[in-house]
């Protein structure tokens, strides 16, 4: 008798590899693919048909669309700072896929659960410690298992499809997509080799020649630091960004090509697009920068670098994750107001910020008027440097 094992499935190349290897090692596959929101209907139902090709003893879908938002979205926002200053973790999906994998392992009663990720990359180190973390579960990586004695996986994988007549996508042939809520991101093919993307390395994002004439404004609402409203229209968090997505990547807003220092040491390039995400950074700093005190301006990127590095390498459950989530929701209960966004293609910036909590001394405007006198002023500048005059004075002999 076959025993069942739950894949993560998405219908790309290395997952639909998975299927008949899978099947030819004794194994009753049953596929689980998490929607969190990066692809249209005829895309979902595309990945529903490949698994009933490919003949999978079971096939379901998950909207993973509100958790997305919930468990990675809002956090991110309030920390507010992408992975080497750039990245904005677009994968952080996974976790939720592997949540979703448990899930189904446990209504059909098995310990074992597959994913497609390769012994090259990061994404192994974030599902397998996920798996790790949320329970005893024996883990079956059919892509790491190939590597072992093929170097040019993605040719073999290809090869093993097509011998037992199943079909590759011609943008599966070139580059690894993957598409999700939170952006698209593409490697592979030239991306790999450090050079210029090519014209098919393109995800949401239209090329300059596409872009609107007529700039584009935009106003989000926030309510303690989650985005709450759309020009007015209150809306769940997931579909605001699906909105966000949409409009800004008209304008070609949120695409990026990004070399990062990976979780297994290697060095990783790709081009990744994130209009919806980076439109709500931009919207959500303006409202901080103005709220906040100057000492949590100052101290919240130590704590945005600690949270981004955790997630990035696949410490989603450490409990230091959710330490630091508990500061970061502390620091948003005055990130409250309208940021008004607008972008004429490429860059967004938020033009425009009303708040009830922004930081205004009533009666001074900095380097116009103050509310303070010139014996005051001169008064705080002489204590403020005193330290440092005072080393000036005492070693001029000795730097002369």
């Amino acid at each position: 008798m076959s025993q069942d094992i739950v894949l993560a499935f998405s219908g790309g190349l290395d997952t639909s590899f998975c299927v008949p290897y899978l099947q030819e090692r004794g194994y009753a596959v049953h596929t689980v693919f998490a929607d969190t929101g990066g692809v249209d209907a005829e895309e979902r139902a595309f990945i529903e048909q490949r698994a009933e090709e490919l003949g999978v003893a079971s096939h379901v879908t998950v909207d993973g669309g509100p958790a997305i938002w919930d468990g990675f979205v809002k956090p991110f926002v309030w920390a507010g700072e992408g992975y080497q200053g750039q990245y904005p973790l677009l994968v952080s999906d996974r976790y939720l896929i592997v949540e979703a994998a448990l899930k189904r392992a446990a209504e059909l009663g098995t310990k074992a659960i597959a994913h497609g990720c390769t012994g090259m990359g990061n994404d192994q180190v974030r599902f397998d410690l996920t798996v790790k973390a949320l329970g005893d579960f024996d883990i079956v990586a059919p892509i790491r298992e190939i590597q072992k004695e093929h170097t040019q996986t993605r040719a073999y994988e290809q090869a093993y499809l097509e011998e037992r007549g199943f079909g590759v996508r011609a943008k599966q042939q070139r580059y690894t997509i993957n598409e999700n809520l939170l952006g698209v991101t593409l490697s592979g093919g030239e991306i790999d080799a450090w050079q210029a993307p090519g014209e098919g390395a393109r995800g949401w994002c239209k090329p300059r020649a596409e872009w609107p004439s007529e700039a584009l404004e935009v106003k989000l609402t926030f309510r303690n630091g989650e985005a709450v409203a759309v020009d007015g229209e209150s809306l769940p968090g997931h579909q605001i960004l699906a909105r966000l997505n949409q409009q800004f990547a008209a304008y070609g807003v949120g695409r990026g090509l990004y070399t990062g220092d990976t979780t297994i040491g290697l060095k990783g390039r790709i081009v990744y697009e994130a209009p919806g995400l980076i439109a709500l950074l931009a919207a959500h700093r303006a409202l901080e920068e103005a709220v906040l005190s100057k000492a949590q301006n100052r101290f919240k990127p130590l704590v945005a670098k600690q949270w981004v590095e955790l997630v990035y390498e696949g410490f989603f459950y450490d409990p230091l994750k959710a330490d630091l989530e508990a500061f970061l929701a502390s620091s948003q209960r005055c990130v409250n107001g309208t940021v008004t966004l607008r972008t004429e293609g490429a860059r967004v910036d938020a033009v425009g910020v009303e708040s009830p909590h922004i930081l205004n001394a009533k009666g001074a405007t900095y380097a116009q008027s103050a509310d303070w006198g010139v014996e005051e002023a001169e008064g705080f500048i002489k204590l403020f440097g005193m330290s440092s005059s005072l080393w000036a004075e005492v070693n001029r002999d000795a730097k002369a």
